[in-house]
Order: C-alpha cells, then structure tokens, then sequence
C-alpha cells in the first residue's frame, strides 16, 4: 500500500496542477460595437402631414394602430400559424441543439461495458513465448484456473478455448486549458442568438406582409365599390341619352358613347374581383390556411383603416435593440470573434485525463471478486509538430471572417438608418399628395354636376360629360391608392423600426 502512495498523490497533484492552469482563454474577447446613431428622428419636427411620428414609447404590436379588429384577429394567429416562422423555431431550436453539444465537449465522458467472450489463443501466436507451442504437450489441465492460454487438455496439443467475462467503466476529460471549448461554446452561443434573430427577422416580415396584404384587399374592395358606383352613373347616362334620342334632342352617337363608357367601367370589375380573391389567398397562405378558408371572414368590404394622428416611433438610441437585422449581424460578429479564439487554442497542446477501472475473470462467478478488479488511470498530451500550415491558415481564416462580420455589421446599421429615414419621408410626402388628390375628387364631382345638367339643358355636348366622368373616376381610384399607399408606408415604417416580433414566444420556442 505505501508503494502506491505516492503514484496516487502525483497523479492527484498532476491534476490540480492542470486544473490550476485551467482559465487561460486564448484569442480576442468580443466587445459589443458602439453604432452611430443620426437625427433621422429630426423629421418628426418638419412633417406636415396629419399623421405626424413623434418620439415617443414604441408599441410593438404596432398593427393596433390601425384600430381594425379583423387585422388585429389576423396578425394574432399569425405568429402560430405561419409555416415560414415555425420553419425559423425549428431552425432556432437546432442551434439551441448545437450549443449544448458544443458545451458537452467541457465535462468529462464516462462509459459503462460488459461483454462475454469465447476465445482461443493462436498456437504460433505470442502464446508460443509462454511455452505453448504446437508439438508440445502441457502436463496441466485448463481446469479454469490456470494461466490464461498456457495449460491444454490432458492428451491435447496447444492452448484450449476459455471464457473470458468483462465488465467495467471507461472515462476520459479534455482539460480546456487554453479555452478551446469555452471559444466553441461561446461562438455556438452566439450563432444559436443570430438564429433567435433570424426567427425574429422572419416574423417581422410576416407580420408586414399580412398587414400589406390585408390594406391590398381593402383597397380593391374599395376600388370595386368605386367602380360599381360609377357603372351606375354610366348606365342612367345611357338611359337619359336614350330618352333624348326618342325626344329627338340627340343622336345615336351620344347612345353609342355613353354605352361604350359603360362597357369601360364594367370591364374593370372582373379584375377587381380577381385581385379581392387572389388577395384572400394571399392572406390564407400567411396563416397556414387553404385557398377560399378566409373568404367568409374576410368578404365583407370595409375602407382601408384610418391613419392615426399620432405615430410613436421611440427613440433613436433604441434602434439597434429593436431590429432583429442588426442585432443578428453583432451575434455573427461574436460568433466570428469567437472562432479566433479556437483557431489560436489549436496551436497549443492538448491535455486529457484518461482512466478505467473495471472487472475481469475467467468465470462468471468470479468476475465480482475483488481480486477479479483492474484500473489504469494517467493524463494524456497531444501537440501538434507539423500540419503543413494548416493551423496558420485557420487562424487567417478566422480573422478575415471576424473582419467581414465588422463590415456587414457596420453596413446592417447604415442600411437601418436610410430606411428609417425614406420610411419617414415617404409617410409624410403621400399624406400631403392624398390631401391635394382629394381636392381634385371635390372639384371633379363638382364639374360633373354641372356638365349634367347643362348637357340635360342642350347646353353641352355629352363627349365633354364623358370627359368629366372619366377624370372623376381616375380622381377617386387615385386618392383610393393614395390612401392605400400612405397605410402600407405606415407599414413600412413600423417595420423599419423593428417592431412587430416577441422575446418570450420566441425564446419559449427555443426552450421546448
């Protein structure tokens, strides 16, 4: 006992000596970057329009301000049902799946085996070294408790055939010295955080797209009810110029003109309704529903939903919290500052503490013995002497990677700004040219009144009634779009200011 001592108090001390060295994490540390932030939100002090954005607490569910209950219904189902986002949950899941294998690679590995085993040593094998050899007849007998291999059968030549029972535990640990795995771990981490943001960028756009999809559907029922309105001022114009016909007032040319404008107007409603419908599709397949499921809920024709006269849009040091593109471009520049540190780690040796202890007998009745017992326990160290500039090339690798994550960081951010900025400017610009557009419907509206009448006068040609007819049609479909137009700019907006997506849905998608 006193001989074995000392070997196990230097294996003991080897190990906290080893342990001790544990901590020293090789490669750059990732510091988050600082992002610039520009008075874009200035614009807010210029805007002319009714609808003004103003600094002020942003609301990520910011489809209720359209105050439409159907939207609102819409986008609730949305973020369960859309199979683009649950396609972003798996994916999000897979990385959470991916960082804790990484993190395996930290603790030690322990292993459990037992086997049985009918053997026979072969005669001109390494048994011929323990005095078996084929010509040679052993006087002892293989009764099961003699030397393995070296006793044959009374009258036998060779070594006999013997059971061979095992049983035992194998264990093995990769001392992180020099922060291999704790880079792996921590560029894992942050490739699982750029697919949270990933998942988070998808639903976003989801809930955009649903929300321009229904302002869309909502336009063109607008546009086919401004079209239904108008065939029935073209077909009492047909009937009046009839009845001035047969009073011999007119011609049948101002019949002929006036059933062609007819025919115009109704020519656009087949298409009309082919969009409404087509729109509906639209909206289903968003929600994960088949073609025609949302046309009861969504038949009936309401206007586009009223801007509200005030926007918060936050505030701009809260930019880069909010919009998943930005925060998923910091994950990948960790993710690539990370990997250096792993690239560095591969140039230094590695060091494993390595043991088994288990049982070993001849018969099972045995094999429990202590006697039956055997361990072998030792660290191990591996060290790389030539890789043919493999290792260099890595690590140059790695570092043109960590800076092209800092450019596309830098870039992401850029981009987020300019969108926030013509986001801003187009919301205010078609809200003041929805104004002037409504003017040209009032006064339109106006003319044709007056053409009327002074063509039931005899006072006017009917051409010039159709002129009017048809520029007041044009007038109403464009303030239509325009106030379409200035919802689906709000849309942008909003989006462009990150909000639209939930932590905690997403990170308990990770969690299950």
């Amino acid at each position: 006992m006193n001989t074995n001592g000392p070997t196990v108090r230097g294996i003991a001390l080897a190990i906290l000596s080893a342990l001790a060295m544990v901590g020293c994490t090789v490669g750059p540390d990732f510091v988050p970057p600082k992002s610039v932030t520009p008075d874009v939100f200035e614009r807010t002090q210029t805007a002319q329009a009714p609808s003004k954005p103003v600094e002020a607490d942003f609301n990520p569910d910011w489809w209720t301000l359209f105050d439409d209950p159907v939207l609102n219904t819409l986008e609730q189902r949305l973020a369960g049902a859309n199979l683009d986002v649950a396609a972003a949950s798996a994916r999000l899941r897979q990385s959470r799946a991916e960082q804790r294998v990484a993190g395996a690679a930290a603790l030690p590995t322990l292993g459990g085996a037992a086997s049985y085993n009918r053997e026979r040593g072969s005669e001109n094998g390494i048994l011929s070294l323990l005095g078996v050899t084929p010509s040679q007849s052993q006087p002892q007998s293989a009764s099961g408790s003699a030397p393995l291999g070296v006793s044959a059968m009374p009258g036998s030549k060779g070594s006999p055939a013997y059971d061979l029972y095992q049983a035992g535990f194998d264990a093995s640990w990769e001392l992180d010295i020099w922060g291999r795995v704790r880079r792996s771990v921590e560029a894992t981490g942050a490739l699982s955080d750029a697919s949270f943001e990933d998942r988070n960028a998808i639903l976003l756009s989801a809930r955009a797209e649903l929300a321009r999809d229904y302002i869309a559907l909502r336009d063109t029922q607008s546009l086919l009810e401004i079209a239904k309105q108008n065939l029935d001022i073209a077909r009492d114009s047909v009937k009046l110029t009839r009845i001035r016909v047969r009073e011999g007032v007119t011609t049948d040319l101002d019949v002929a003109n006036a059933s062609a404008q007819m025919e115009t107007i109704e020519s656009l409603i087949p298409t009309l309704e082919s969009q409404r419908d087509t729109t509906v599709n639209a909206i289903g397949v968003l929600l994960g529903e088949e073609p025609g499921a949302l046309r009861e809920m969504l038949a009936a024709s309401r206007e586009v939903p009223t801007l509200p006269e005030r926007i918060p849009i936050g505030f701009p040091s809260e930019l880069a919290e909010r919009r998943p593109d930005i925060k998923r471009a910091e994950a990948q520049l960790h993710a690539a500052t990370a990997s250096i540190g792993m690239a560095k780690a591969d140039f230094y040796p590695r060091i494993s503490l390595n043991g088994s202890a288990g049982f070993q007998s001849l018969q099972l009745s045995s094999l429990a013995s202590w006697a039956s017992g055997q361990f072998v326990v030792g660290p191990s160290i591996t060290f790389p002497i030539f890789e043919g500039g493999r290792l260099k090339g890595t690590l140059q690798l790695r570092e043109a990677q960590q800076q092209e994550a800092a450019i596309m960081y830098k870039r992401t951010v850029l981009e987020a700004w300019r969108e926030v900025d013509d986001a801003l400017l187009v919301y205010d610009a078609e809200q003041r040219r929805h104004e002037r557009l409504a003017s040209v419907v009032t006064l339109n509206q106006r003319a044709l009144g007056i053409a009327q009448q002074r063509y039931k006068a005899g006072a006017l040609d009917y051409l010039d009634v159709l002129n009017v007819q048809k520029q007041l049609l044009d007038a109403q479909s464009k303030l239509e779009q325009s106030k379409a137009t200035a919802a689906e700019n709000l849309i942008t907006l909003c989006k462009a200011l990150g909000g639209g997506w939930e932590s905690t849905y997403a990170r308990g998608v990770a969690a299950r």
